[in-house]
């Protein structure tokens, strides 16, 4: 039996690899986008399920963050990957004079924020690494969930760096490694009762089984740190939630 790459220690060794199997940069780039424009119908649901709820509770945390960023700077909040829209909803709703986009490179995606949000939020679809932003002119980026699925997700980091205005922030939420004891726990329910849900309400196993190698390939949340400090921040928060499960970082432009 091959045995199942390691967690990456760096976002380059993410490039040419699909969950737990090596691609080219390219086919990384269709199948992933692919994937969501497949499951975005029932991906808020299949969120609900995967992790209780909780998801929702990390995102509030996440929300109050970015809020508390923008205050007081100038321009667009961008929500890159922002899916559904679940994160641009909430921040338009707790400063409503705020302009704020949802940014994916998914149709499908993109076509459920539409349906949820309709012309209280902007929408571009674009990629990760080449958003048609005009250079430190953004008040805030959030980034939920989505690092781990940009083609090239160091260039990724970059790209957030030079869209958002001097000083201001990146409020990063993604999977990272959960604590010793959790692990086997967390291991079970992502290894049998993820993809198993995947099959039954999604209808999409192969996509959830992904999902799942994704998140264990993702750099544990001291080398993401760094690669946000080679990308031009500097990491002013670091709070680990659920056992290390999620990592939320606010990352600063220098």
């Amino acid at each position: 039996m091959r045995a199942k790459p390691a967690r990456a220690e760096a976002l380059d060794e993410l490039r040419q690899t699909f969950g737990d199997r090596p691609v080219t940069q390219a086919e990384r780039r269709d199948e992933v986008t692919a994937l969501f424009d497949r499951i975005a119908p029932r991906y808020d649901l299949m969120n609900d399920l995967m992790s209780f709820g909780l998801h929702r509770l990390w995102k509030r945390a996440m929300v109050r963050l970015a809020v508390k960023q923008i205050r007081g700077r100038e321009g667009s909040l961008i929500d890159l990957a922002g899916g559904t829209g679940d994160i641009a909803l909430a921040v338009r709703a707790a400063v409503p004079a705020r302009e704020v986009i949802v940014a994916d490179a998914s149709a499908g995606m993109l076509a459920e924020a539409r349906r949820r949000g309709g012309d209280t939020l902007g929408y571009l679809q674009a990629e990760g690494e080449a958003l048609p932003v005009e250079s430190a002119s953004a008040a805030g980026v959030t980034l939920s969930f989505g690092l781990r699925n940009m083609t090239d997700p160091a260039l990724a980091l970059q790209e957030c760096a030079r869209v958002l205005a001097p000083g201001s922030s990146l409020i990063l939420l993604e999977f990272s490694r959960p604590a010793t004891w959790f692990s086997p726990f967390y291991t079970l329910h992502s290894r049998y009762v993820i993809p198993a849900l995947g099959a039954l309400v999604a209808r999409d196993r192969s996509a959830y089984g992904y999902l799942v190698q994704s998140i264990r390939r993702f750099p544990a949340a001291g080398d993401i740190a760094r690669e946000l400090e080679h990308a031009g921040f500097r990491v002013a928060l670091t709070r680990r939630l659920m056992f290390g499960v999620a990592v939320l970082h606010v990352a600063e432009v220098i």
